[in-house]
C-alpha cells in the first residue's frame, strides 16, 4: 500500500524510528527517507524548508525528540521544551506548505496531567498540568497538537496525532544517564549480578505505577494509523496493563536472575503517580491492540542486550572517554 508514496520518517534511525522503517517495508514502501542530524537541523526552519523541496515527501511520520528519563528531563527543561517545540512545529508548516498529503506526529502521554484520571482518556488531556519534572517536555508536544488541529481546521492539512505508552524493546537507549525505566534496570540488575553486588538502589520509592508497550506493537500502531485515520483527535498507543516499579523492578530481577536486594532512595523523585491508558479509541479507529506479553517482551529486550547492546554501550563509552 506505499508502493507508489514517498515517506519520510524523522527519528527513523532511532529506537523506535528502525521498527517502524522495517514496518512500513512490511507493508511493501519502497521510498523511505530518513534525514538525519548532520544533514539536516530540525530545529532551523531554513533546513527544514529545504529537505521538504528535496525530498517532497508524501507522507511524514514524525517521531524525532530530544527525550530521556526523569532525570534527563530534570536536567534539560529547557533544551527539551526549546527543541521539542521547533522540531514539531518547524515540520508541519514546511510540510503543508510544501504540499505532503498527510502527516503523523507521535507525540507522548506526558503531555498527561499529573492526576488524571485512571485510565488516561483523551478527552482528559487539558483536565490539568503535567507532571513538572516532564511538563516541559510533555507540553511542548501538546502544543504541535493544536498546530495540527488548527491546520486541519485552516488548511485542511491531514495531520493524526497518537500519544504512545512507555516503550521498550530491541534497540533501546542502555545509557544509565539517559534511559528510560525499564533499559535502565536491566543494565543495572545485570551488572550487579556480574558484579555480585548485594544491594541496588533506586530512585523514588517504587510506588508509582506504568504502562508499557512492547515497540514492535507500537510501529503496528503507528503504521496502521497512517493507512486507516485521518481524524483530529488524538489517539492513545497503549497496552492497557499497569504494574507498579517495585513489581516491575522483582520481575526484571528475577528475569536477569539478581538475587540481591533492592533499596530505594526516596530523596529522588518518583515520576507521575500513575499511567495507564484507555486504549479504546485505537481498537475502534484503526483495529490496533498489542499483541506481545509483557513478560515474553521484556526477555526478548534483556536477550537483546546481552547478544547486542551491550557491545553498542561499550562502544560509546569508550568513544565518550576519549
Amino acid at each position: 500500500m506505499f508502493s507508489n508514496t514517498t515517506v519520510m520518517v524523522t527519528g527513523g534511525a532511532g529506537f523506535l524510528g528502525t521498527h517502524v522503517v522495517s514496518e512500513l517495508k512490511r507493508h511493501g514502501a519502497e521510498n523511505i527517507f530518513i534525514p538525519r542530524k548532520k544533514e539536516y537541523d530540525l530545529t532551523e526552519q531554513a533546513e527544514v524548508r529545504k529537505l521538504i523541496a528535496e525530498k517532497k515527501p508524501q507522507l511524514i511520520i514524525h517521531l524525532a525528540a530530544s527525550v530521556g528519563g526523569i532525570g534527563a528531563n530534570r536536567d534539560n527543561p529547557g533544551k527539551y521544551f526549546y527543541e521539542n517545540l521547533l522540531m514539531g512545529a518547524f515540520l508541519m508548516e514546511e510540510a503543508r506548505l510544501g504540499g505532503c498529503q498527510k502527516m503523523v506526529v507521535v507525540g507522548t502521554i506526558c503531555s498527561y496531567p499529573k492526576f488524571a484520571t485512571i485510565p488516561f482518556k483523551e478527552d482528559d488531556l487539558w483536565s490539568g498540568y503535567p507532571e513538572e519534572t516532564n511538563a516541559p517536555y510533555g507540553i511542548a508536544k501538546k502544543a504541535i497538537l493544536v498546530q495540527a488541529q488548527s491546520y486541519r481546521q485552516q488548511y485542511g492539512f491531514n495531520a493524526i496525532y497518537l500519544m504512545p505508552v512507555n516503550l521498550y524493546g530491541p534497540r533501546d537507549n542502555f545509557d544509565l544517564e539517559s534511559s528510560h525505566v525499564i533499559p535502565g534496570l536491566i543494565r543495572k540488575f545485570l551488572e550487579a549480578k556480574e558484579s555480585g553486588r548485594k544491594e541496588v538502589t533506586l530512585w523514588g520509592d517504587g510506588s508509582p505505577t506504568r504502562e508499557f508497550l512492547y515497540v514492535e506493537d507500537a510501529a503496528r500502531g503507528i503504521v496502521a494509523a497512517a493507512t486507516q485515520y485521518n481524524g483530529g483527535e488524538p489517539v492513545n498507543l497503549g497496552s492497557g496493563e499497569e504494574i507498579s516499579i517495585k513489581d516491575l523492578s522483582l520481575l526484571i530481577a528475577e528475569l536477569v536472575g539478581y538475587e540481591g536486594r533492592v533499596l530505594w532512595d526516596t530523596d529522588k523523585p518518583n515520576g507521575q503517580p500513575r499511567r495507564k491508558l484507555d486504549v479504546t479509541r485505537a481498537k475502534e479507529l484503526f483495529d490496533f491492540r498489542s499483541q506481545i506479553p509483557f513478560r515474553e517482551g521484556l526477555q526478548k529486550t534483556i536477550d537483546w542486550y546481552e547478544t547486542e547492546g551491550r557491545k553498542q554501550c561499550e562502544k560509546q563509552e569508550v568513544a565518550g572517554a576519549r
